[in-house]
């Protein structure tokens, strides 16, 4: 959804050409896989970050456009609300040094970003929702003034025909209703990209699915939203019911949401991309001029634009992308389960253990996906989401015994998954020093069941308990937050509470 999108009217005539060229586009999708057009294999990730812009305060700023324009850089953009930004990390070739390089890198370009938000009295954080949002900062009047969201947002708003209902209930019960997309810009993410051939693309796309509740559980960084405490990592049902097209009716015929799990592993990219064009109508009919046969029958390599844009608006927690660099078509498989921070460290060490495991995971001879059913997958999702660390996880019995067990999910990735993550690092080639260090950090957050989002209620409840009020708690431990992700220590090691007054006098 990064291309510039026009806003218009669209008539009838519009969807049923986009169809047909959905259509074709899958069909040149197809010709692209039988043909082996693909890159080679060339071992590449890359790294998105959105980013909440917050005031001394701990509140919401709205000033992404002055920020960008002080900040100046194409790595920096626009995200849907105007306190989100995004930073974009170059693509690197997983190997040697690699994640000790990315992380000097987003701390320079963070640190760069924080002082130009600086000049406009706002600062960076890096954090799933940010604690302080209030309803009244997620309206329609709030989104960035960029074309494609004001489209996007109109389309949804459309083919929902009602207002968009949140119900989420948690450690407390949030309930309330929402006019327009709006409320998904709370959710700020981290983007995973792996570059893979078509070959090895479902057995990746497969072990990504397998652990995302082990993502979940140990990166968790989202417990509050509208001064509730929810999830631990609420922006998933955040984001399926602040985008859903369908009114309870729909879904009630089990219609699926644009904001999907999934229902089965796969067997192709082809799959993805097709239950897209088969499950969910176009929100942006916008066609190019492009035949994407003919350019094939020319020896050319096709945009499918079409594809693209409505591979865009399906949000799916690990998505397909297609795209062409060079000249030549790839396919990455975008992870996008994890939430934003709480440090550098903490981000790039949930790129290790997802690099590592999913490495490890898409080369077992007997993979997890033939012994794991995708329903239990998506139930483990769900159980990391509401409990973090202290979640629990239906997984297949080790050895020969067969079936599944219910495990605790700190003890599996501490036991299971981190040494398959250290060996699929060793399999790219990474560093020991970069693999140890980065792994250990998991490691002890599943020895300690610290994560970003128990920090977050541990400190809260202190503030509580020290008699601030809901609301100036919440703040609070916005503001002890950025303070310490700024200091930048892993949040394992953060202290629980706030740091006492100074003495006076």
């Amino acid at each position: 959804m990064g291309e510039k999108v026009v806003a218009g009217q669209f008539d009838l005539s519009d969807r049923q050409r986009y169809r047909e060229k959905l259509q074709r586009c899958l069909t040149g999708l197809e010709r692209l896989l039988a043909e082996k057009r693909f890159d080679r294999p060339k071992n590449l990730m890359g790294l998105e970050i959105e980013l909440n812009l917050v005031g001394t305060d701990g509140m919401p700023k709205m000033l992404n456009a002055q920020v960008l324009e002080r900040i100046a850089s194409r790595d920096f953009q626009t995200e849907l609300a105007m306190f989100n930004l995004e930073v974009n990390i170059a693509p690197h070739r997983l190997g040697g040094r690699v994640f000790d390089r990315l992380a000097e890198e987003i701390r320079t370009s963070l640190a760069y970003a924080d002082r130009k938000a600086g000049e406009v009295d706002a600062g960076i954080a890096m954090i799933g929702i940010l604690p302080t949002l209030d309803r009244d900062d997620l309206v329609s009047s709030n989104l960035s003034a960029v074309d494609r969201y004001a489209l996007l947002n109109e389309q949804i708003v459309a083919a929902r025909g009602e207002d968009f209902t949140l119900d989420i209930e948690g450690v407390e019960r949030l309930t309330c209703t929402s006019k327009s997309i709006a409320p998904e810009a709370a959710c700020t993410s981290v983007q995973l990209h792996l570059q893979v051939t078509p070959d090895r693309f479902a057995a990746v796309w497969n072990a990504a699915q397998a652990v995302t509740a082990a993502q979940i559980a140990v990166g968790a960084n989202a417990p509050f939203l509208f001064g509730r405490e929810l999830w631990r990592e609420s922006r998933p049902p955040l984001f399926q019911q602040s985008t859903d097209t369908r009114p309870p009716e729909l879904q009630a015929q089990g219609v699926r949401p644009r904001t999907w799990f999934g229902e089965r592993w796969v067997t192709s990219a082809y799959d993805l991309f097709e239950e897209n064009r088969r499950y969910f109508p176009a929100l942006l009919p916008i066609c190019d001029d492009e035949d994407p046969l003919e350019v094939l029958d020319a020896g050319g390599v096709p945009s499918l634009s079409e594809l693209v844009l409505h591979n865009g608006t399906v949000y799916r927690w690990n998505r397909p992308v297609y795209d062409i660099a060079d000249g030549v078509p790839h396919l990455r498989v975008e992870n996008r389960v994890l939430p934003a921070g709480p440090t550098v460290t903490d981000v790039i060490a949930n790129a290790a253990f997802y690099y590592g495991v999913v490495r490890a995971l898409a080369e077992e001879p007997r993979p997890l996906w033939h012994r794991l059913p995708f329903e239990a997958a998506a139930a483990n999702f769900e159980a990391a989401c509401r409990h973090g660390i202290d979640a629990r996880f239906e997984w297949p019995r080790r050895g020969r015994l067969g079936g599944t067990t219910e495990v605790d999910a700190a003890v599996l990735v501490r036991d299971e998954l981190l040494p398959l993550a250290e060996a699929g690092l060793d399999a790219w080639g990474v560093e020991p020093a970069d693999r140890d260090f980065y792994l250990g950090v998991i490691e002890e957050r599943c020895r300690r069941r610290v994560n970003g989002a128990s920090w977050q209620a541990a400190t809260f409840h202190r503030a509580l308990e020290a008699g601030l009020s809901r609301e100036d708690a919440l703040a609070a431990t916005t503001r002890r937050y950025v303070e310490l992700m700024r200091e930048g220590d892993p949040v394992h090691l953060w202290p629980v509470g706030l740091p006492e007054p100074a003495p006076t006098g």
